[in-house]
């Protein structure tokens, strides 16, 4: 029995087709099937039912995967604790969306070039399901991204941080210190939204929806650093996360609107699959964003 088998039979298993197994592996179809032909020869039993293009596994395939997961996790261990404590020097691919980019990562990416100086570090943006989408398929080694809470047999969690998401005005505005504000007082300016899908904006339309109340931006666009710009030159308000404004905020160019309406928030959060070796990369990537620099 090889390394390379089971790493095969694991990605058949998790994406239910044997096509799809080789093309995350960088296999032909050909190739997997052997090797979990071989695999099933070599143990006396079936692994999947075949039904159509899909792929099952039978019940000693299922236990098969518990042992498969285990003895990678072991021979991960092994690694970590064999490899000298010395520089990382590693690769890391960090799946993110828009408002930590611009807000949190600064800091993280100043330590590891501060720190860890030989590391290669890749950055992926995009929103929440697209990036949970190449987690599974082992296109990015971590996700951290900010969204409602999500949860995965198939993934470990590594952060579940609670970030309130705001009404934010220009520190001139009429709003800016007032206190306890209706939030029908100020829908009539024009708002500086993230598009409609997105996960803060879709929380606040399911608000609004909740109050009989629709919301027309001015302007929907992805660029948190376009919209800050643009509401502190008092040309409108947004919805943003705390974190996102609070820089603005203590230098006096935006203001936090007041309402008397339920915070929502958001919350950051850091997965990897269960699947993937936890590097000494990815373990320090970890840490230090546990650490909000």
């Amino acid at each position: 029995m090889e390394s390379r088998q089971l790493w095969t039979f694991i990605n058949a298993a998790k994406m239910g087709s044997f096509s799809k197994a080789a093309e995350s592996l960088g296999y032909t179809q050909a190739a997997v099937t052997i090797q979990i032909k071989n695999l099933e020869d070599e143990l006396g039993v079936k692994l999947f039912d075949r039904m159509g293009k899909q792929v099952i596994l039978t019940n000693r395939g299922e236990k098969l995967l518990v042992r498969a997961h285990n003895i990678f996790k072991e021979v991960n261990h092994a690694k970590n604790e064999l490899r000298p404590d010395g520089e990382l020097d590693g690769r890391l691919v960090i799946g993110t969306n828009e408002s930590l980019c611009f807000t949190k990562l600064p800091a993280l990416l100043t330590y590891f070039r501060e720190h860890h100086p030989k590391m290669n570090i890749s950055i992926v943006f995009d929103s929440p399901d697209p990036l949970l989408e190449m987690m599974e398929h082992n296109k990015v080694d971590v996700v951290y991204f900010l969204d409602e809470p999500r949860y995965s047999n198939s993934w470990n969690k590594e952060m579940e941080e609670e970030e309130p998401v705001v009404f934010v005005c220009s520190s001139n505005c009429r709003f800016a210190g007032q206190k306890d504000v209706h939030i029908e007082d100020f829908l009539d300016q024009p708002f500086f939204l993230t598009e409609k899908n997105a996960n803060y904006r879709r929380a606040l339309d399911k608000f609004l929806a909740s109050k009989n109340i629709e919301l027309t931006p001015f302007v929907e666009i992805s660029d948190t650093e376009f919209i800050l710009k643009m509401v502190e030159l008092n040309n409108g308000m947004s919805f943003l996360p705390k974190f996102a404004v609070e820089k603005s905020v203590e230098e006096g160019r935006l203001a936090i609107v007041d309402t008397d309406e339920p915070q929502i928030s958001m919350y950051r959060q850091i997965f990897y699959h269960k699947d993937k070796w936890l590097t000494r990369e990815m373990a320090e990537f970890i840490r230090v964003a546990n650490m909000d620099l």
